[in-house]
């Protein structure tokens, strides 16, 4: 996550060090604190009934045929294809054998071809448990995933090096929390917002400093983040209070809480926008602190007002185009649930206002929020810290000796002859070399 500012930083003083250090520390601790407290010690198993054996299988042979009339379907509508797949079984118990199996038709079904590798299921006839029977459930994705992934890791790592090698780590450790924390903890029944905080903090804290290392440059990124992190989260539990959001916005928040009915829905919407404005906010203090400091060591002489205000400026072109990154993400992601509200007949107030796109846009205007506050905060801090070594005074640097400034202005304005500067003070057409002075 985040922008590479693979340059090294400069070393802040020991005071500066030794200010960060009781800061940042103390919040580690709690934030560890936090996570022991929360972590879920007796997660319930969701229990869906079993599952169908699934097994592997390569498709054979394809025979299509016209699909028999039904008078169920409207007309002009066909729920083909219709036909036969054999199927040759890699695994189970019937692992090398041919099977025929109809293919799988409706909305949303594989299309098989010869050659394809396919997941087989195997039904059992309700009326008969004896008799049972392999049907075509999925295409095999597991080696293209594979091969994604590896091609997903060496651009990475190739373009990165070892700061690329960093953020494979950064990025495994993220899923880790998310996947033995954040996820079990808020299907155990703990609230979602602050499990959703605590698992944002410890994913900041590992991934900041694993990435861009242990700088003071990287704390005051981790500090920015961290402060817009809780900002982010007081704004969304105002923002889904005064709207009347529920949670139940989507359909799979619907079918969740049939299949766990103590999850909290309204904080498990919290949850989400907080997580999701993780990314964009390290993004956003990373850039933030590297700009204060490469300001600062182009220029000495800026005064901390001055770092500010550049690096703000900096940051309004950086927010202006991250809005429209959030609003867009947002959007792709519920690309579906749009085209459903376009064709809605109800009027474009009532559609806004309705609870599937009103979570949405409370997600949009509250990450953004977050955001925006991101900006001064961090460059703020990261103001603060650049020129405490200094005591807020501009560090000049020594002027040039008046000897060689005059010498040097000579040079650029006397006349020029064939093989150099003419001097004035030796006469004319005597040469003078004018590397002494440069």
């Amino acid at each position: 996550m985040g922008h590479d500012h693979s340059r090294p930083t400069a070393a802040a003083p020991p005071r500066v060090r030794r200010v960060l250090i009781a800061t940042v520390v103390p919040l580690f601790l709690a934030t560890l604190v936090a996570a022991l407290v929360l972590w879920p010690r007796d997660a319930p198993s969701v229990g869906g009934g079993e599952d169908a054996a699934r097994y592997h299988g390569t498709v054979t042979r394809v025979v299509t045929e016209p699909c028999p009339p039904t008078p169920e379907a409207p007309e002009g509508t066909t729920e083909g294809p219709c036909g036969t797949a054999t199927v040759t079984v890699d695994t189970g118990p019937d692992a090398g054998q041919q099977v025929e199996t109809a293919l799988p038709a409706g909305p949303g079904s594989p299309s098989v071809e010869v050659g394809d590798e396919i997941v087989l299921v195997v039904l059992t006839d309700p009326a008969d448990p004896t008799v049972s029977s392999y049907t075509i459930a999925a295409h095999q994705r597991g080696k293209p995933l594979i091969w994604l992934a590896l091609a997903f890791a060496v651009a990475i790592v190739a373009f990165g090096r070892w700061r690329g090698l960093a953020a494979l780590g950064g990025l495994v450790a993220s899923f880790a929390i998310l996947l033995t924390f954040v996820l079990p903890g808020i299907g155990a029944g703990e609230s979602p917002l602050p499990v959703a905080v605590t698992g944002a903090a410890l994913i900041m804290f590992v991934v900041l400093y694993l990435t861009h290392g242990v700088t003071a440059q990287t704390s005051v990124a981790v500090l920015g983040t961290l402060a817009s992190l809780v900002l982010t989260g007081v704004l969304g539990s105002l923002a889904t209070a005064l709207t009347h959001l529920t949670g139940y916005g989507s359909e799979d928040a619907t079918t969740l809480s049939m299949f766990q009915a103590d999850v909290d829905l309204h904080g498990l919407l919290l949850a989400g926008i907080i997580i999701g404005s993780l990314g964009v906010l390290d993004d956003v203090t990373v850039t933030q602190a590297a700009t204060v400091t490469e300001l600062a060591r182009a220029n000495p002489d800026l005064t901390r007002l001055q770092l500010y205000r550049a690096a703000t400026r900096v940051g309004r072109a950086h927010i202006a185009s991250t809005v429209n990154t959030i609003v867009l993400a947002y959007a792709g992601a519920s690309l579906p649930l749009l085209l459903l509200l376009t064709a809605d007949t109800r009027g474009i107030s009532e559609i806004v206002t309705s609870e599937f796109l009103a979570q949405e846009i409370v997600r949009s205007i509250v990450a953004t929020l977050g955001l925006i506050a991101a900006v001064p905060i961090t460059t703020g801090l990261a103001a603060l810290v650049t020129t405490a070594g200094r005591g807020g005074t501009p560090s000049r640097r020594p002027p040039r000796p008046a000897g060689e400034r005059d010498d040097a202005l000579a040079a650029l304005s006397g006349p020029r002859a064939a093989t150099g500067v003419t001097d004035s003070a030796a006469g004319p057409g005597h040469p003078r070399n004018t590397n002494p002075a440069w």
